[in-house]
């Protein structure tokens, strides 16, 4: 069975009310038989549609003799309208007048039900007098129309055991919805599934509106402009379609675009091109409606949204988290309920919740006023509200998705997730490539890869251990271009330029010439025992400039060639290098610095590892794990005896560690010495100029 429909298939003309009546026909019939057997019903749906569905309810009920009494505030006599001013006041003596005249069996309609509330969904003054008359009379069936902006309380909604929400259109029924004079603007085959995409969240008179006035050429070659000016309609003026290309606007992070596509893009696409119905139905279930995107802060998780949202021509609604939360209460419920709603209404959509944990963390965790619980109920409501042909994504960010309400993850609701990591070298590369040509930083290839080599290290001035993100990079870029602007440099961007780029502004210590000794030495230290360790790295730079954050100097190795595996060597070396500052300082100043501070504080914690946790502390303490991982402390259950042996292992090991160092750095004093003047006099020394060192040497 395809979807194409022939011309002739289609209806010559259409009015308002007729599209009302077929594009909601079964919905309507429920409703008038529930009526009919004296069942209150009621109706969610558009301002401007709830008119037309009252004229089709009416025909209904005329069939089983039933009258209907229709209370807006205007005067009797008039038929209903557009709707346009009511009065709460009349509406509120009409509704006395009905409650208590007649005693016959009447269908009264509330059409502005919703009026009755405030938009927080609590009573109104006029409430307090409407709710008891709802209850008074129980020969009267009420029909009430309310629109889907405004919740309504329980007190009220309890009125109603039948209810309807007529939202969007149902896909089967807009071939149905279009005239054939209409269908010549999308081509000689229309496919009316191609177009349900770009208006499921129209109510169908909306819809007639807007393809009653639909311009251009009757069969264009090209029908996507007619399906651009459908889709500028659905927008509306606040929301906008963004224009990032996941390959040109992203560079790197070649894997998570390829998940991105094969899991979510890739499907969509094939859709596109199906005719069969039953088909269409089958990719939709594969289809995720909510994703969690997540990672360290600035690596584009919030881009990559975008980015999806570009490549399906879908609206992207960003919000924080934060902004959500009101101190009013069932404020912030209702502010998630105008999203979805706004969301489905300028389908397809893409709704972006950033910093999600804010509110969405694990219920029983919440320190705060208990509104996130609220909070999470709404969006799993709104959520399970899906219907499977909406083309309507949710896209949670965050930094800890480990911390998120599992109900939130299952199946269903968030069940896609992507890891979005630091960006690695490639990725680096990519990145700096596209801000180079954007900003015309006219980068040569030394200077691109100079620029990768630093950001592969810590943001300097930044948190410790803050690695460069895609933000940071951004950052890097724009200040070479602002002084590059300055001082109207129009020739390529140096390997120089980076450096000041990262550096020009940071505040960094003024050491004395004997301070700028001692850290010289200690760096130095550090530095050839390394060289002298099989296990260790190879070294990338050496500083002493203060340039990185809580450090006067540091030693930076490349990546290790083993990421995942770590074996008894390596750790053992570890201690040996962080070790090898002290000795050196011992060595040639025959004194000691407070520097080592943190060496053997992450030294201690190596050696104890070995020992308590990874059963590597030789024969006499065996092979035992004794670190507690649920208390994550010492077991209280061991005797003295074992941890007295357990602490002489360790300061064992430290010892060895020691004597290690001092016999490397003493054996090799010539190049301590003569790496430590050549960092007292260039500061900064690079992984070639050690290369070259250990070449004469």
């Amino acid at each position: 069975m395809s979807t194409l429909i022939p011309e002739a298939q289609l209806p010559k003309e259409l009015t308002p009310d007729q599209a009302a009546d077929v594009a909601y026909s079964s919905e309507l019939a429920q409703a008038a038989a529930d009526l009919a057997r004296g069942l209150p019903v009621l109706i969610e749906c558009d301002k401007d549609l709830s008119p037309f569905l009252f004229m089709s309810l009416r025909g209904r009920l005329k069939q089983s003799n039933l009258q209907c009494l229709y209370l807006d505030g205007r005067p009797r006599g008039q038929e209903p309208q557009q709707p346009g001013a009511t009065f709460v006041g009349t509406m509120l003596q009409q509704l006395r007048d009905a409650v208590r005249g007649s005693v016959e069996k009447k269908v009264v309609v509330l059409p502005h039900i919703d009026l009755l509330t405030t938009s927080q969904g609590g009573l109104t003054a006029e409430a307090r007098e409407v709710i008891p008359l709802l209850y008074e009379n129980p020969e009267i069936v009420w029909l009430g129309f309310k629109d889907p902006s405004f919740p309504l309380p329980k007190v009220i909604e309890n009125l109603f055991p039948r209810r309807a929400s007529l939202l969007g259109i149902p896909r089967d029924k807009l071939k149905q919805l279009i005239t054939q004079k209409e269908s010549r603007k999308f081509g000689r085959e229309f496919n009316p599934w191609g177009l349900y995409k770009y208006v499921s969240g129209m109510n169908a008179v909306r819809l007639r509106k807007l393809l009653s006035t639909l311009e251009g050429e009757d069969y264009p070659g090209d029908p996507q402009p007619a399906y651009q000016r459908v889709r500028t309609a659905t927008l509306g003026s606040t929301l906008e379609v963004p224009t990032i290309d996941l390959e040109k606007d992203i560079g790197g992070y070649a894997q998570v675009k390829k998940r991105l596509r094969a899991e979510v893009l890739d499907v969509l696409a094939h859709k596109e091109k199906l005719t069969s119905p039953e088909e269409i139905a089958r990719i939709e279930e594969l289809i995720p409606k909510g994703m969690i995107f997540w990672g360290p802060p600035g690596t584009g998780k919030t881009l990559f949204a975008k980015s999806m949202a570009s490549a399906i021509g879908a609206a992207v609604t960003v919000i924080s988290g934060p902004e959500l939360k009101s101190k009013w209460v069932g404020e912030s419920e209702e502010n998630l309920r105008q999203v979805f709603h706004q969301a489905r209404k300028s389908a397809p959509a893409i709704i972006v919740f950033d910093e999600l944990d804010s509110f969405a963390a694990a219920r029983g965790t919440y320190t705060g006023s208990g509104v996130e619980h609220s909070m999470v109920n709404q969006l799993l409501t709104e959520m399970d509200g899906f219907h499977k042909d909406e083309l309507v994504f949710v896209v949670g960010t965050t930094n800890f998705a480990e911390i998120l309400d599992p109900a939130l993850l299952r199946p269903g609701r968030f069940e896609f997730h992507l890891h979005i990591p630091y960006p690695d070298a490639e990725d680096r590369r990519e990145i700096l490539q596209i801000y180079d040509k954007k900003m015309g930083l006219k980068m040569a290839p030394e200077t691109l890869e100079a620029a990768v080599k630093r950001s592969g290290e810590y943001v300097l001035g930044a948190a410790p251990g803050t690695r460069y993100s895609g933000d940071h990079l951004n950052a890097l870029c724009r200040a070479m271009a602002r002084f590059r602007l300055r001082e109207n440099q129009t020739g390529p961007s140096t390997p120089a330029d980076v450096e000041r780029a990262l550096t020009e502004w940071l505040e960094r210590p003024s050491l004395t010439p004997k301070e700028e000794q001692v850290v010289a030495t200690h760096e130095a230290g550090h530095a050839v025992v390394s060289l002298f360790c099989k296990h260790a790295p190879p070294i990338d730079r050496i500083s002493i400039q203060g340039d990185f954050a809580g450090a006067l100097g540091f030693v930076q190795h490349q990546d290790p060639a083993h990421k995942y595996v770590t074996t008894r060597g390596d750790l053992l070396d570890r201690l040996c290098i962080l070790m090898g500052g002290r000795e050196a300082e011992q060595l040639l100043m025959d004194d000691l610095s407070i520097g080592s501070a943190g060496d053997l504080d992450r030294a201690s914690d190596i050696a104890r590892a070995l020992v308590e946790s990874y059963g590597m502390g030789g024969d006499d303490i065996g092979t035992v794990a004794y670190h507690d991982h649920e208390q994550k402390g010492r077991r209280d259950n061991l005797s003295p005896a074992q941890l007295e042996a357990i602490d002489r292992r360790v300061r064992e090991m430290l010892s060895e560690a020691r004597e290690r160092a001092a016999q490397i750095l003493q054996e090799h004093r010539t190049l301590l010495v003569t790496l430590r003047d050549l960092l007292l006099d260039q500061k900064v020394i690079e992984a070639k100029t050690i290369g070259d060192l250990l070449s004469k040497k």
